[in-house]
């Protein structure tokens, strides 16, 4: 590969790895929205309020306006509806048809708005990298075709999110609707990912290549599909607390957990799991792998990461759910999924080298 194409993927990987670094503070910024309560801060989109600016102070929204953005949501509504039952989505359709808590209106709080605000701007960035990345991507197109193609998949998967990011906010934050948001955030990063793996391998290689047995990334996979279980499984537990949140009126924190029923269960005993077969696999990475290679050091921080997520979750489970914590629980749980991927391409690499030298 001449001097001028590895400067463009050099350049292209640049503006990936920034992109999935944007797409993992838009998830932290999305937990702090979440635990501080702000996700209807601002209740239309992509505006705030009907404006570019958010307001600061109730003085500069009409008297009515409460009344006026509900109606904007329920108008919203009931084309997504529309548009669901379309798709032969009947039972979702009723249940957002006949959702009363889409009726509730919030009222204006300046530091709620700014806090949803900022998540805004940080999705908006994140729309801007993935076009910056297409573009880029265009230029490798003669070298690997591929690239280009998942990367205008970024492009519309991150134009979809951003679609159900206004659903969201025009359900008044329906909890299924949260969980299919984030799933699409974590799509986001795998492929993100992807595309960055894909051109690192079009870069010149050094050191050795060694063969790493498939029982290593079988394990690493099962690992992975485990942890996403227990993401989803989480997303469930934080709809109970929200809703024990909201009928305490955001008191008596040291009284949560006692509430909740088996999802708490579930979740707390299958971290027990994960950590047997991340255990397994992290003994046999170390085993097959060479020292200082990137799988071995990236199976480090899989470990470290993993250690951390739980330590988080036992201290809100015995410190009354710390408001700050919620939001990195969320972000190492996202972080383990990124760093499993990885990983996961790596030894595909060392299995299809195997492979094609035999």
């Amino acid at each position: 590969m001449n001097q001028s194409t590895n400067t463009e993927v050099n350049s292209f990987r640049r503006v990936s790895t920034w992109t999935v670094i944007a797409v993992y503070f838009l998830i932290l910024v999305g937990g702090i929205v979440r635990s501080t309560g702000s996700g209807m801060g601002c209740p239309d989109w992509p505006k705030c309020f009907g404006s570019v600016i958010p307001p600061t102070h109730i003085d500069q929204l009409p008297a009515n306006y409460q009344e006026i953005y509900l109606q904007k949501r329920l108008a919203k509504n009931e084309r997504f509806v529309a548009t669901l039952e379309k798709l032969g989505f009947t039972e979702k359709a009723n249940e957002i048809a006949n959702d009363k808590s889409i009726l509730v209106e919030e009222e204006f709080n300046a530091t709620k708005t700014w806090i949803e605000y900022l998540n805004r701007l940080t999705g908006v960035l994140i729309g801007l990298l993935i076009m910056l990345t297409v573009w880029k991507s265009f230029k490798l197109w003669k070298i690997d075709r591929k690239i280009p193609i998942y990367s205008v998949v970024a492009l519309i998967l991150v134009l979809f999110t951003g679609w159900i990011g206004s659903i969201v906010v025009s359900t008044n934050l329906l909890h299924w609707m949260i969980t299919f948001h984030m799933l699409l955030a974590l799509a986001l990063v795998a492929v993100m990912l992807y595309i960055n793996h894909r051109a690192e391998r079009l870069s010149p290689r050094h050191g050795v290549s060694v063969d790493v047995p498939t029982k290593v990334q079988y394990i690493l996979i099962a690992g992975a599909i485990l942890t996403l279980v227990q993401v989803v499984l989480g997303t469930q537990v934080r709809e109970e607390i929200d809703q024990i949140s909201f009928a305490l009126g955001d008191l008596l924190r040291e009284e949560w957990i006692g509430r909740l029923g088996i999802d708490f269960l579930i979740h707390r005993s299958f971290s027990i799991v994960l950590l047997g077969v991340h255990l397994l696999y992290f003994y046999w990475a170390f085993r097959y792998s060479v020292r200082k290679s990137k799988v071995n050091l990236w199976s480090q921080v899989l470990m470290l990461v993993l250690l951390v997520e739980i330590a988080t979750g036992m201290a809100m489970a015995y410190f009354g759910i710390p408001a700050f914590l919620q939001p990195l629980h969320l972000l190492l749980g996202s972080l383990i999924l990124g760093v499993q991927f990885m990983i996961i391409l790596q030894l595909k690499d060392h299995v299809q080298f195997k492979l094609n030298t035999n």
